[in-house]
């Protein structure tokens, strides 16, 4: 969980932006932020998108289901990856149906 934390931090910081901006683009608090950053709280799904998309980077970027960021099963957390692909109508990796 920590290693997610600190990627986002890592590749905020490379795209010179600061947490406040982080947040604000969320719509949550800068405390909230760090908070996530510090990994204080779990980053699910939700997070992880978002986070992405304000960083123009894929979430794969920050955090690998491997890292199981949200704690858990790691086929559920998997599970769900897959769910959010088909649901966006975005390629699947290969080897998936």
């Amino acid at each position: 969980m920590k290693a997610c934390g600190h990627n986002i931090r890592k590749i905020r910081r490379d795209k010179d932006l600061t947490q406040e901006y982080m947040a604000f683009e969320m719509g949550i608090s800068q405390k909230a932020y760090s908070d996530i950053e510090n990994s204080k709280v779990k980053i699910n799904l939700d997070i992880l998108t978002k986070i992405s998309s304000i960083l123009e980077i894929r979430p794969s970027d920050i955090c690998s289901i491997s890292d199981q960021c949200s704690g858990g099963n790691y086929e559920e957390k998997y599970n769900e990856l897959i769910n959010f692909i088909r649901n966006n109508n975005l390629p699947l990796p290969e080897g998936h149906s």
